[in-house]
């Protein structure tokens, strides 16, 4: 969740400050364009990085008695 909560925020601050710098050159001939292709695939990469993040601590919590844990605390 972490890393689709980062690249959707990254995608939407981006996108933001490309349409803001394209509105400040858009007197040189530069237009906005959005690669959607290319968001997309961010994205799914940014989903299986953080699905394969995760999987070591979860597989080492999944390991512990719960009530010795909790006692450590």
């Amino acid at each position: 969740m972490t890393a689709l909560i980062g690249a959707v925020l990254g995608i939407g601050v981006g996108l933001f400050l490309a349409g803001l710098a394209t509105t400040a050159l858009s007197d040189e001939g530069v237009r906005f364009a959005v690669p959607v292709g290319s968001l997309v695939a961010f994205t799914v990469v940014a989903a299986v990085a953080g699905v394969l993040a995760a999987m070591g601590p979860a597989r080492r919590a999944s390991r512990l008695d719960v009530l010795r844990a909790l006692q450590y605390e």
